[in-house]
């Protein structure tokens, strides 16, 4: 965080002023990154949802037979992002995602991570707080700021100004990333900013009344609300890591190519690097299968799965890279 935003944060107290924050993806100064920037060398491994409701305010049962939300499953927000607006799970007002990763995070140069939501254009956006974990248990908030208006609702399809926003993911529309640094929670006591193990993805609920939740400092988070739908709330695509921890090792470039995609079992492996690979592969709901090393470039290999979505999580060296693999 530069100087500039330390003093605007130091300012505010339960009050909105000007615009302060980085605009829209693709606009001067923008702090959006694209779900295929090649500075992700990793990407969730699992992702655990506790749904919340379609509509806080009205928690009886009047979508889809159901009160929660119902969109997506959790393997839709694991592996690499898209720009696919519909490849999300929804969690609902006030829901929460929960991902751990094969390394753990770590506090680098810049952005350690960033995380993906499907808002259809610049101004659509839903909005989460995000926290993180390096033991699992005790858990530490990224300090949010919105100067949105609080004195007008903007409804279940209103627009915001990404401007307004500070450190709160959905900034970006889908396909785009929005960054979080470590380095702002360094000082924090009981956390371990070069082991993250843990990210927690908490929706926010827009609403002006007294379900609405705060930002930082005591102001209410103007977003869509309410959403009634089966994709009520924040949408997770993914959270891609930047800077993973490395034990003071030098990091052997690796990346991989699968094919066919979808496949009927039999796959290949094509990879780069000097060293041999080990591969992991997990199924929709995060359990480890298999687990491999291979030391050919261009490999062969019968998986012997039944049909569903899998995860093939490649590692040398301390470098890794997560791919999506569908068997028909």
């Amino acid at each position: 965080m530069n100087k500039t935003i330390l003093l605007l944060l130091s300012t505010c107290s339960g009050m909105a002023f000007g615009q302060s924050y980085a605009p829209a993806a693709g606009e001067p100064n923008s702090t959006a990154i694209a779900f295929d920037d090649s500075k992700f060398v990793a990407w969730a491994t699992n992702i655990e949802i506790e749904r919340g409701y379609v509509n806080i305010s009205d928690t009886s049962v009047y979508y889809d037979n159901s009160n929660k939300a119902t969109f997506g499953e959790p393997s839709d927000a694991i592996g690499p992002a898209t720009n696919n607006s519909t490849d999300v799970v929804s969690l609902g007002d006030k829901g929460v995602a929960i991902a751990t990763f094969a390394t753990p995070i770590a506090n680098g140069t810049g952005p350690d991570f960033a995380i993906f939501e499907n808002g259809f254009s610049d101004n659509f956006l839903e909005l989460a707080h995000v926290e993180v974990s390096s033991d699992g248990i005790n858990y530490f908030r990224f300090p949010s700021h919105s100067e949105t208006q609080t004195e007008n609702s903007i409804g279940g399809f209103g627009f915001l100004d990404p401007t307004y926003l500070y450190n709160l993911a959905g900034k970006y529309k889908v396909g785009y990333g929005t960054p979080f640094d470590l380095e702002e929670l360094k000082d924090s006591i009981g956390l371990n900013v070069n082991s993250i193990t843990h990210v927690k993805i908490i929706d926010v609920v827009g609403s002006i009344d007294e379900h609405g939740t705060k930002d930082s400092y005591g102001n209410k988070i103007n977003d869509p609300f309410p959403t009634p739908y089966g994709s009520a709330g924040f949408d997770l695509n993914g959270i891609g890591v930047i800077n993973e921890e490395t034990l003071g090792l030098t990091k052997e470039e690796i990346s991989f190519n699968l094919f066919p995609n979808p496949s009927n079992g039999i796959i290949n492996i094509e990879f780069t690097g000097s060293n041999d690979m080990e591969v992991k592969i997990y199924n929709n709901t995060g359990q480890q299968i298999k687990q491999f090393v291979l030391n050919e470039i261009n490999k062969s290999i019968s998986l012997d799965l039944n049909k569903g979505v899998y995860f093939i999580h490649g590692s040398s060296q301390y470098r890794t890279n997560t791919q999506k693999i569908v068997i028909q």
